[in-house]
């Protein structure tokens, strides 16, 4: 069975432990700078060994996979760590501080012929799962554009993000490279292929440095079009903002699929004006739809079948240079072309 060690008690964690916890790991142990802090998550979870220092862990339970759930600025430091010990990663998002750190990541990864894999979890959620697989069965014939308007509501006034996630409000880039991501992802997870974008950004709130409300469109060489509408400080219509963190549309040639707040896909026949239920279960006790269960199970299996997994570093460089793309498209009021040669799969 493998060994499996984490990093960080912060907020995130939890739900990272909880799946681990549910899956066929030997849990080995926890660390985290605040040592009370790892010791009780260590007892919360079964572990034996809590630590709070990252090499003594990594050297006294010697595990072969290690979780990185800290803030970007020790991502490279930690990998650094455990690509010096042979130790295959998995590692939070944002994923380090930079592209360039993205790279040199990568790079030690793969000098140590290690694993590196990026916790990007919202591709996993069920609803999405479920639309990919409508629109690859062709039902809906071509795909024209979608738009995904992003309400979880949680940024007004001057305690934004404070009881949950507090270094948020210090986030120099925050909408795009914290949530918008996701959605980079997501997209180039449906659509294929991104070849050019356009984006404009702002702040509302005068409590945080970031952008926290803005849009970016993509064009994907399929022909989609795809439009992230992005709004921390506005609410959507569902009983937890945060489960799906807004509404999505996407709009196809004999149909249309409209995802709700609550998780429910919809589907509307070109030319009904009636919508049909599509059947999607999902967990709703765990995070996101219990995402970050699928993500880290999709991880094992993929270690186990030596594939490579859909959020390897390799393959998430490129959400990276999108989001580049599309701050720079901020910055410039641009339409800004994507070198589709350095796109890996998506």
């Amino acid at each position: 069975m493998l060994r499996l060690a984490t990093i960080g008690c912060g907020y995130f964690s939890q739900f990272h432990c909880q799946a681990w916890y549910r899956l066929p790991v030997k849990f080995v142990g926890i660390c985290d700078r605040e040592l009370p802090l790892a010791k009780a998550a260590a007892k919360r979870f079964g572990v034996v060994s809590a630590f709070d220092d990252f090499e003594t862990m990594l050297d006294s339970v010697k595990p072969d996979l290690v979780d990185i759930v800290l803030p970007p600025d020790q991502h490279l430091a930690c990998i650094a760590m455990a690509a010096k010990r042979g130790i295959s990663v998995i590692c939070q998002k944002p994923f380090t501080q930079n592209l360039v750190e993205a790279e040199r990541a990568l790079a030690l990864a793969e000098k140590a012929n290690i694993s590196l894999v990026v916790h990007e979890n919202f591709r996993f959620q069920p609803w999405y799962r479920k639309i990919k697989s409508i629109l690859d069965s062709g039902e809906l014939g071509q795909v024209y554009s979608a738009s995904f308007d992003l309400r979880p509501g949680d940024g007004q006034g001057p305690n934004a993000y404070l009881d949950r996630q507090p270094y948020f409000q210090q986030m120099a880039r925050f909408l795009i490279r914290e949530t918008g991501v996701h959605f980079i992802d997501v997209f180039r997870y449906l659509f294929g292929t991104a070849t050019r974008v356009y984006s404009d950004l702002r702040r509302l709130n005068p409590a945080i440095q970031g952008e926290d409300a803005g849009f970016f469109a993509m064009d994907f060489e399929s022909g989609v079009k795809a439009v992230f509408d992005g709004n921390r400080l506005v609410d959507h219509a569902a009983d937890n903002c945060r489960l799906t963190m807004g509404e999505f549309v996407v709009e196809c040639e004999h149909g249309t699929l409209y995802l709700s707040g609550d998780g429910e896909i919809f589907k509307r026949d070109h030319g009904m004006s009636s919508m049909e239920v599509i059947d999607c279960p999902f967990d709703k006790e765990g995070f996101g739809g219990d995402c970050v269960y699928q993500l880290q199970r999709h991880v094992l299996l993929s270690l186990e079948a030596q594939q490579e997994p859909e959020t390897s570093a390799q393959r998430y460089l490129t959400n990276l240079k999108l989001q580049e793309a599309i701050y720079l498209s901020n910055e410039t009021g641009r339409l800004i072309e994507l070198d589709k040669e350095e796109d890996t799969k998506g």
